[in-house]
């Protein structure tokens, strides 16, 4: 099932995929869908022809994960971390597919991509076991967690150079846990002004989706709609020889897909 908010009629609607027609659901709350309601179409309007994805996030917390892949801790020249590295998303960083990235050159003058998949947290979770973990998933979709390099070598802890305004795309749908049931052989790519930029594979990541979720819940408490960052492949700009950031001109792009690998 892919499920997304869309602009419709000057209002936030959430819509659901049926045979590659979109239609508009009676539920306004994706947290609550996420949560285990059914979601249900409204018959009084009609399927849409060309949706307008937001991005699809309720409004919960966002978890970010850095240095979760071999390759990219190799690319930064961090050593691997024995644990989870965590950090926060503010949630105005988030963003829908299409809008753009705004930087502030009085801020920062090094904005790097970082595609990845995001995870949906669909059930209450407080110390949860490993082998239990995907049990609390509600669906995955594409992320971008945008970095200002500049600011993260400034500050010993990465809030301001994570958690900037417009930092944080996401979308364009969430596709429900039943479709993707191992989401550790999924494609991650990134393109930017149509160049493939990153293509890694989310079986490369250090800690997978089960035990990032195992961790997190070990020391806070998930709510459904809760987002997390699992970290990103290698290809960032920033580590590139020489280096490449974002400019006006440029536009990121990431996707994810089943791998064949």
């Amino acid at each position: 099932m892919r499920i997304a908010r869309i602009a419709h009629k000057d209002q936030t609607r959430l819509a659901l995929e049926q045979t590659g027609t979109w239609h508009i659901l009676t539920q306004t709350d994706l947290a609550s869908i996420a949560a285990g309601e059914l979601p249900r179409i409204d018959p009084t309007a009609g399927p849409l022809i060309e949706p307008q994805f937001l991005a699809p996030y309720p409004g919960g917390t966002i978890f970010g994960i850095g240095l979760n892949y071999v390759d990219t801790i190799k690319d930064m020249g961090f050593p691997t971390p024995e644990t989870p590295y965590l950090f926060p998303k503010l949630s105005s960083s988030v963003i829908g597919p299409g809008e753009s990235i705004v930087v502030d050159k009085h801020v920062t003058n090094e904005v790097d991509w970082e595609g990845e998949l995001a995870v949906i947290i669909g059930k209450t979770a407080r110390n949860v076991a490993e082998d239990d973990a995907l049990e609390y998933v509600y669906g995955y979709t594409a992320a971008n967690d945008i970095s200002a390099r500049d600011v993260q070598r400034a500050d010993p802890q990465w809030l301001r150079g994570k958690g900037l305004d417009t930092f944080c795309p996401l979308g364009p749908v969430i596709v429900t846990a039943d479709e993707i049931p191992n989401p550790q052989n999924l494609r991650v790519r990134t393109w930017v002004n149509g160049e493939i930029v990153q293509d890694g594979n989310t079986k490369d990541m250090l800690f997978d989706v089960k035990a990032l979720i195992a961790y997190l819940s070990r020391h806070f408490t998930l709510q459904p709609g809760d987002v997390v960052l699992t970290g990103t492949p290698s290809g960032c700009g920033g580590f590139m020889t020489p280096p490449r950031f974002l400019s006006p001109e440029m536009k990121p792009q990431s996707t994810l897909n089943e791998s064949d690998a």
